[in-house]
């Protein structure tokens, strides 16, 4: 399995705006064209804290554990919706609340995100898509502490951490 390198994403400026599209292909490419992403940090009420492992196959960061949901607007997708869809296609669940915590500019080496974080607390099951993760599980605040800067984590979900949970 591969990401679609032709899927259309919004190119947006720092607010928001969006200014036109871009091929995923090009937002992962180089390019450092800033596109739209949306996070969910999904706690259940003990507040471990949920995360999904990457597939090996993906473009960025293969094998390593992330936020629990994670993904790209589509072209003409509000924040809401791609949130929503997201979450559905990742983890299987709805009746959630959402609570929108931030938003950032995430950039790597590759590609430059805007990303849209969100948070929730949820006690119901998490049914993990196959196709889009390799595996997922609730950690704990210790086990989360005694893993960041070792490699186990994306880049991304390590600063986001620190950022809005330290």
């Amino acid at each position: 399995m591969t990401d679609n390198e032709q899927e259309l994403l919004p190119r947006v400026d720092e607010e928001g705006h969006v200014l036109g599209s871009i091929t995923r292909g090009e937002a992962h490419g180089g390019s450092m064209i800033l596109h739209p992403v949306v996070h969910l940090h999904l706690f259940d009420s003990k507040g471990r804290l949920y995360l999904q492992r990457r597939p090996d196959w993906k473009d960025i960061q293969p094998g390593k554990w992330d936020t629990a949901c994670g993904g790209h607007v589509a072209f003409g997708e509000t924040i809401e919706q791609a949130l929503r869809r997201e979450v559905e296609e990742e983890l299987g669940i709805s009746g959630y609340e959402p609570r929108f915590i931030g938003r950032y500019v995430f950039a790597s080496d590759r590609e430059r995100e805007l990303v849209h974080v969100h948070t929730t607390v949820f006690d119901g099951p998490v049914h993990p898509n196959r196709e889009e993760l390799a595996d997922g599980r609730f950690w704990t605040v210790d086990e989360i502490a005694a893993e960041l800067g070792r490699g186990v984590f994306t880049p991304n979900f390590e600063g986001e951490y620190r950022k809005f949970f330290l």
